[in-house]
């Protein structure tokens, strides 16, 4: 067995590797031991080894007892993501429908390595619309992302836990490198023979100590691979910038146009503003001018190539990384009021009911006369009388513009859902940073009317954009959302059954529309928008037109915001071709790579927030317990088990345990199926609201551990919380009891 073994890990490679050359053919295991030159004692063993790789899922075995590579279909090659799980999700390279990889099938690969997956008998469709599931069977290319972890030691060796709970594994290093334990470190993996052993790796960068919160920040960005910097040369073209700002081209000047800004407060780079007029018929004619980035990123600039790689701007609680330099993203680009912009506008005219009936594209130079937060958009729109906000200067004439603005947009939203857009606007909190890298502040953001004001008119040019281009037959990258699986609806049907709803058939967006309506003011309408939420899909680009199935858009393109995203500067330059009567910059092949591009650097900036959000909220927890004074969290029941009740904070949105230990002491009953767990004489049901306060916080583990309390139980007497069971239920339960003792 050992010398199989041996074998196995020391021919597998090469046997595989006659397998996938061009000119290969099924072979037997002699022509095989042929070709690989082995000796005799080898020879004998060899057949073993097929066999292995058959059960294993890497070769099938055909007729007269030769060996082959299995059929194309049942082999897809993909990009691995690993949940906190352990199972794995892979991306196909093709863009098919992604597979679900148990926990026990991912073998030794890691997160965002490119692997080969054999899909499971009965599921080579790639058409098909429901979860497929596989084994990963080969990895092609190790992702070579650093990793960041903590250093921790037993007496015998040193090792690494990673930060990113997506890596179940801890890695062994050798030498320490001079960190010391409990150290925030970045190691680079090295190798990892098989399941049976941790993977080894090599400690390249010392951060400092795990208890230091201002280096959260620095760890998560060595672990997603961030750039925090920006190459010498991209500095000096963005500095020579203002150059070009001199030779503005062919445009058009709008700016005796009355154009204003609305953004956060705290934003530098304006990269869009609006306007409206009344054309010779009367008619609405909104003005969406974006900034004109394609006018100083040049393709195949080191800007430009700089931008690509980055794809986005991330958005990190404390620190902000541009897609742009400084020079170009706060400065030349960002529209900022009184002074003279490049922009790219989209004049879309309106007919009465809100329905666009024409838009038309220019390059054009604007001037900003008007720069509102959201905020005092809000106090403009909602307060009564013309005097009624004298510290905000703006006039009667630009006051009755933004009116006009808010009127016309409510006319889009209703029109928008009106065709069954989902309506899944949630809760969102803003996490305020001290200066000692601790949670300062949480605030609630609403999405109110001047959200919403801003959010219809940038759809409103994005969906324009993408029509435009579209009906004239060039290809572009496409702000895509497939609808959800039937498999995924089914869930989500059982879910909100259990939480007592009855949704109905959800295989229909307007069924999930008039859903969405029906829980508005609910006591959990905030579970069954995150529930269904979690049923869809995520959005992405791709050169395909596949429409956006959450904004009911059969056309959709990402063209308002190309300071901080690459897609958008992307449609940028294929909608100036189509002005100019040019090709398209990008071929089908370029559009598709930078599709897959995009997508992954949008997914890697997301969960790197989330990330540091997490552990920054777990630091906040941890010292309300280390301080001895916990606070008190609105929470919801979103899982129940037999060990104890998964509940989500509302407020600071992380999720933790409450133990069925602290629930009761008495008899628990669990009923998986319906999802209620029993606890002495209380019942605990999904969406369940409940009142808990941090017992215990484990970093490594990430996890929480709450304990469900009222102000009795602060003071140590234990108040479980939930539903009262019944009299009638209670007796059935005891007469239950009475029959399992006979």
């Amino acid at each position: 067995m050992k010398k199989t073994k041996i074998l196995t890990e020391a021919f597998r490679d090469r046997v595989m590797g006659l397998f996938q050359s061009p000119e290969s053919e099924p072979l037997t295991d002699d022509q095989i031991a042929k070709a690989l030159a082995l000796p005799g004692p080898a020879r004998k063993q060899i057949r073993t080894l097929l066999e292995w790789m058959v059960r294993n899922g890497e070769i099938v075995r055909i007729h007269q007892n030769h060996y082959s590579l299995g059929k194309p279909a049942d082999l897809i090659t993909g990009q691995l993501d690993i949940l906190r799980s352990g199972n794995g999700i892979v991306q196909p390279l093709d863009g098919s429908v992604e597979i679900f990889v148990a926990r026990d099938s991912v073998g030794t690969a890691m997160p965002s390595d490119r692997v080969v997956v054999r899909l499971d008998p009965g599921q080579v469709d790639p058409e098909t619309r429901v979860r497929r599931t596989g084994k990963v069977i080969r990895i092609l290319e190790r992702s070579r992302r650093a990793i960041a972890g903590t250093l921790k030691a037993t007496p015998r060796f040193h090792y690494v836990v990673p930060i990113d709970p997506a890596y179940t594994q801890d890695f062994y290093v050798a030498d320490t490198k001079g960190a010391r334990v409990g150290d925030r470190v970045v190691i680079q993996f090295t190798e990892w023979p098989n399941k049976h052993v941790s993977p080894e790796a090599e400690i390249i960068e010392v951060i400092g100590p795990e208890s230091n919160p201002s280096l959260d920040t620095l760890t998560i960005i060595r672990h997603y691979g961030l750039r925090d910097t920006f190459p010498a040369e991209v500095i000096r073209e963005a500095e020579a910038s203002p150059d070009r700002l001199a030779n503005p081209g062919n445009r058009r000047d709008f700016r005796d146009r009355f154009i204003f800004t609305i953004d956060p407060t705290t934003s530098r780079d304006y990269d869009d503003a609006l306007s409206l007029e009344t054309d010779t018929r009367g008619r609405r004619v909104l003005g969406v001018h974006i900034a004109d980035v394609s006018h100083f990123v040049r393709p195949e600039s080191p800007m430009d190539h700089e931008a690509q790689v980055r794809g986005n701007s991330v958005y990190l609680p404390d620190k902000v990384l541009p897609m742009l330099p400084e020079q170009l993203s706060n400065g030349l680009c960002s529209l900022r009021p009184d002074e003279d912009r490049l922009a790219f506008s989209v004049l879309i005219t309106f007919g009465e009911d809100g329905v666009p009936v024409h838009a038309e594209f220019c390059k054009s130079l604007i001037r900003s006369r008007l720069r509102l937060t959201y905020e005092q958009a809000l106090a403009l729109l909602q307060a009564e009388g013309p005097g009624a906000l004298p510290e905000i200067k703006v006039s009667p004439d630009q006051r009755a513009v933004l009116s006009r603005v808010h009127r016309l947009a409510q006319q889009m939203r209703q029109r928008r859902f009106a065709q069954f857009a989902l309506d899944l606007d949630m809760p969102e909190y803003e996490v305020i940073m001290g200066p000692d890298g601790m949670i300062a502040d949480i605030r609630q953001n609403l999405n109110d009317i001047s959200h919403s004001l801003i959010e219809e008119c940038m759809v409103a040019a994005n969906e324009a954009v993408d029509r435009e281009l579209s009906m004239r037959g060039f290809e572009l990258m496409h702000r895509v959302h497939e609808p959800p699986t039937p498999e995924k609806l089914e869930m989500l049907v059982a879910q909100l059954t259990e939480m007592g709803f009855h949704p109905g058939d959800l295989s229909k967006r307007k069924n999930i529309t008039d859903f969405l309506n029906s829980v508005r003011g609910h006591m959990f309408e905030y579970d069954a928008k995150l529930a269904t939420l979690k049923s869809m899909k995520r959005a992405l680009y791709s050169p395909q037109t596949l429409g956006h199935y959450g904004l009911a858009k059969k056309f959709y393109a990402h063209f308002t915001s190309p300071i901080r995203r690459y897609p958008d500067l992307v449609v940028h330059r294929i909608l100036q071709a189509l002005l100019t009567q040019r090709r398209s910059p990008y071929a089908h092949g370029d559009l598709a790579a930078l599709s897959l591009s995009c997508s992954r650097t949008e997914q890697v900036a997301e969960t790197a927030e989330k990330n540091l959000l997490e552990i920054k909220k777990y630091r906040f927890l941890e010292q309300q317990i280390v301080r001895r004074q916990p606070q008190v969290y609105d929470a919801i029941v979103v899982r129940a088990k037999n060990f104890g009740l998964f509940v989500e904070l509302t407020q600071l949105q992380v999720q933790g345990l409450v133990h069925v230990s602290t629930l009761s002491r008495e008899f628990v009953n669990y009923d998986e199926r319906r999802q209620v767990l029993r606890a002495g004489k209380v019942t605990f049901t999904l969406g369940d609201r409940l009142r808990v306060f941090p017992a215990r916080v484990d970093f490594d583990k990430r996890q929480i551990d709450f304990a469900v309390v009222d102000d009795a139980r602060i003071a140590g007497a234990p108040v479980p919380k939930g539903r009262p069971i019944g009299k009638r239920q209670e007796a059935q339960r005891r007469q239950k009891r009475r029959q399992r003792r006979r």
